[in-house]
């Protein structure tokens, strides 16, 4: 069973050539039933966020302490 998240970030953070802001928010279908999306290494979220935004995830050293997220369903 998949879970729906909403996760928007809390502040504007530039990281390595990188900039993430509160209104780059996205909405998230994990594969695994799981209370944040975060879990798994946050990959559907990181891609979500690839695909949307053209912003790497990782190379922003991103964490789940930056995000606050919903769940949908």
């Amino acid at each position: 069973m998949s879970r729906v998240f909403q996760v928007t970030p809390k502040r504007i953070k530039r990281t390595n050539g990188t900039v993430l802001t509160p209104e780059m928010s996205v909405t998230v279908t994990t594969k695994a039933n799981s209370t944040n999306p975060f879990t798994n290494g946050a990959k559907e979220l990181q891609e979500a966020y690839m695909r949307l935004y053209n912003f790497d995830y990782k190379k922003a050293n991103c964490n789940a302490g930056d995000f606050d997220f919903k769940a949908l369903d």
